[in-house]
């Protein structure tokens, strides 16, 4: 069954997701509010036959930890759930992205119409202070930024380090660092064609306290999002079935 549910699920996303590609255009001399709200929907409705075809649910913890204003979200990456999920979980944000993903043409005009942050990562400082300086303008816009530090998705289980760019945002943006905890990895593994039912749970840490220097930064975040991540794969344990979860998690270690 959950073979079936993966199959129909991953037919409906990307013949939906390559359907909007091919109409979105008719968008792009409108305002980026009105291509933002076509991806939202575009996201919300994944998230939708997410739940009903696979059984996939989610929950949210951490809401109070959600800055008034603009703020830095920087959170665990395991699967692709989280690139949609921040579409509806914050008004209008920015996400850091590979600059290698602007070329995809389609995806490409629509990420750079609705103003996202491409980091060329062949660039070396040059690419930090043009991550810096393109953050900085959608925070002063009164829009949030959501980075994966990581720069990729990890699978559960799996340490891989944390790259600066974070502490370069923290030191340098004067917003709030939120780092961003998950276990999506556990029912949308990265790279597989199963998806499992269950319930992904994404919890808002509390923001990082001022005045800390780079080495502390990274140190202190990497300390909050992994511990919090494993306690939350930990949970989702006891409640789903170790046979698929546990089985997917050692595959991608």
């Amino acid at each position: 069954m959950t073979a079936l549910r993966s199959l129909v699920f991953n037919l409906f996303f990307f013949t939906w997701t390559a359907s909007l590609l091919l109409i979105l255009w008719v968008l792009l001399p409108f305002s980026w509010r009105v291509m933002y709200g076509a991806v939202e929907f575009w996201a919300r409705s994944v998230r939708f036959v997410l739940r009903w075809v696979v059984g996939i649910d989610c929950e949210i913890r951490g809401r109070h930890h959600i800055p008034a204003g603009p703020a830095v979200f920087a959170s665990k990456h395991q699967s692709a759930w989280e690139t949609m999920a921040f579409l509806w979980l914050v008004d209008w944000p920015v996400y850091v992205l590979k600059k290698e993903l602007m070329a995809i043409p389609f995806w490409g005009w629509y990420a750079r119409k609705c103003g996202q942050v491409a980091v060329d990562r062949s660039a070396g400082a040059k690419a930090l202070k043009d991550m810096v300086r393109g953050c900085r303008r959608a925070l002063k816009s009164g829009r949030s930024v959501i980075i994966f530090p990581q720069g990729t998705r990890i699978a559960p289980g799996v340490a891989k380090p944390y790259h600066p760019g974070i502490a370069a945002l923290y030191t340098q943006c004067a917003a709030p660092v939120v780092p961003v905890a998950l276990n999506s990895g556990l029912f949308w593994p990265r790279r597989n064609f199963r998806k499992y039912p269950g319930r992904i749970i994404l919890e808002f840490l509390p923001p990082l306290p001022p005045n800390l220097d780079r080495r502390q930064v990274m140190a202190e975040l990497e300390s909050r999002i992994e511990p919090a991540s494993t306690k939350l794969a930990e949970e989702a344990s006891r409640y789903f079935p170790r046979s698929n979860l546990g089985r997917e998690a050692r595959n991608h270690q």
